[in-house]
C-alpha cells in the first residue's frame, strides 16, 4: 500500500430503518461478514424525488466502524452480511 492509500473494510447492508425522532431520516447499517463491526450511515431525504442510491456494500475506514457488543445482534448482522455478499455485487443498488 502506498503512502497516499488508506486501508478500508468492506461492510454489507444489514439493516435499513427510519428514525422515530426525525422525519425523513433513514439509518443504514452495514456490517462485516463476521458481524463484529458495523458502520452506520444516516441519510436525510430532502424531498420525495430524492433519488440517492443505496448499494449492497460500502468500503469504510476502520476508525469509522463500531463494535457490535450484543451476541444476538452480532449473529444477526453476520448472517445478513454473508447473505448479502453471496447474492449481490458490492455496487448493486438495493
Amino acid at each position: 500500500m502506498s503512502d497516499g492509500e488508506t486501508e478500508t473494510v468492506r461492510v454489507w447492508l444489514v439493516e435499513r430503518t427510519y428514525s422515530d425522532d426525525e422525519q425523513n431520516l433513514i439509518i443504514l447499517t452495514y456490517a462485516t461478514t463476521d458481524g463484529d463491526r458495523y458502520f452506520r450511515k444516516e441519510r436525510a431525504l430532502t424531498s420525495f424525488t430524492d433519488a440517492r442510491e443505496t448499494t449492497a456494500a460500502v468500503d469504510a475506514a476502520p476508525e469509522n466502524l463500531g463494535t457490535v457488543g450484543d451476541h444476538d445482534r452480532r449473529t444477526q448482522y453476520a448472517d445478513e452480511a454473508r447473505r448479502m455478499a453471496s447474492v449481490h455485487d458490492p455496487d448493486d443498488v438495493i
